[in-house]
Order: C-alpha cells, then structure tokens, then sequence
C-alpha cells in the first residue's frame, strides 16, 4: 500500500499530487492511480495537483482530482479559478510577509496560502529564508486566507505549528520516511482543532 493511502487512512486532509521532473502523461497517470486509490480508503481525502492547472482540469470530473496547489510563477490564480471552476481547491505558496500581503489580492479565488520553508528542504530550493515556529505568527495575522506551513515539515512540528495559528501543515518527507504513515497523519490530524483546514500531504 502507498504512503498516499496510508496517509489517507490516518486521516490526511490533502493529498498533493508532485513529482519532478515528470512528463504531463506520467503525471497524469500517476495522478489518476494515486486518486483512485485514496478515494477507495478515505472518501473524505482530497487530491490535488501541484502546479499543473492543465492536468487538474482535464481530471476534476471524473477522477477524484480537487483543485491545484500553484506557485508564485504558475497559473495566475484568477486564471486558474476561471478554468477549474467555483469548487475546486486552490492553494498558492508564499513564504515571505511581502508574498502573503500579494496573496490577499487573491483572497476571493483561493482557499489556502502555503508558507515556507519551515525549515531548509532538500525538496525544494525556494531561495527564501527559513520561518521556523516563530516566522508564522506574523503571516498568520497579516493573510486573509488560512496558512499552511511547508517546507521540511514533521509529524513532531506540527503541535508547536499549531499552536502559531497556521490552519494545517504539509509534508513530504516525514511521510515518505515514516514507518507508519497513517499514525503521523493521525498525529498530525491531533495537533489541529477539529475545524481547521485539511493539511496537505504530498505523494511523490
């Protein structure tokens, strides 16, 4: 069984679809095994596609797909609403207060900021400086949409994350690395009030 559907199992709100570098086909036919096999376990998961509009789109109506995470040099997010339609996900990453305060001018047409790196990840090389716990507070306050921290994240940060006012937290190699994701998803899931928004978790 995959870490996406022991994720799911435990609980995880988000499944984000990522892997680089990747054709569009590969993707696609990732995407569509990953979402099927999570919507088997956990109905209630939602699968999301990172950066791709184009694949999240020609999947949403038939292949459990829910929406898109996109970057700062992807899709502009009003074009991406327009194209996925009122329903879907959308998530936009920023990491700096300056990118959160851009991201409110978004406010109307995307559901979640992703803030990071939390820490330095191998994962990703987004230029920015790490936040760490203390680097949250401040977007948390300044964003009119909830925050999701990224970027190096673990199943053991996410009590101390919460306890910043972020609305979830994404993971990547904390779950691919765990011996059992479905209890770090569980864990994480128990750090959050039970109304905060679903946390991410990518599937590579």
């Amino acid at each position: 069984m995959g870490v996406a559907t022991k994720a799911a199992i435990g609980g995880a709100g988000i499944i984000q679809i990522r892997s680089k570098p990747i054709t569009v086909r590969a993707l696609t036919e990732l995407a569509i095994k990953v979402a099927a096999a999570v919507r088997e376990v956990n109905p209630e998961t939602k699968v999301v596609i990172d950066d791709r509009v184009d694949v999240a789109a020609a999947l949403m109506a038939k292949h459990n797909i829910h929406g898109v995470h996109i970057g700062q040099d992807d899709l502009d997010p009003r074009l991406a609403r327009e194209v996925l339609g009122p329903d879907a996900i959308i998530g936009l990453t920023t990491g700096t207060l300056k990118l959160v305060e851009n991201a409110n001018s978004y406010a109307d047409v995307i559901d979640y900021v992703g803030a990071g790196p939390f820490r330095p990840t191998p994962t990703k090389n987004s230029g920015r400086e790490p936040l760490g716990v203390a680097g949250y507070s401040p977007l948390v306050e300044a964003s009119q949409v909830p925050v999701v921290a990224i970027g190096d994240v673990h199943a053991e940060d996410a009590a101390d994350l919460a306890a910043t006012g972020v609305a979830g937290v994404a993971i990547v190699r904390g779950f691919m690395q765990a011996a059992d994701p479905a209890a770090a998803a569980r864990q994480v899931k128990q750090a959050f009030n039970s109304d905060a928004t679903p946390a991410p978790h990518n599937a590579e």
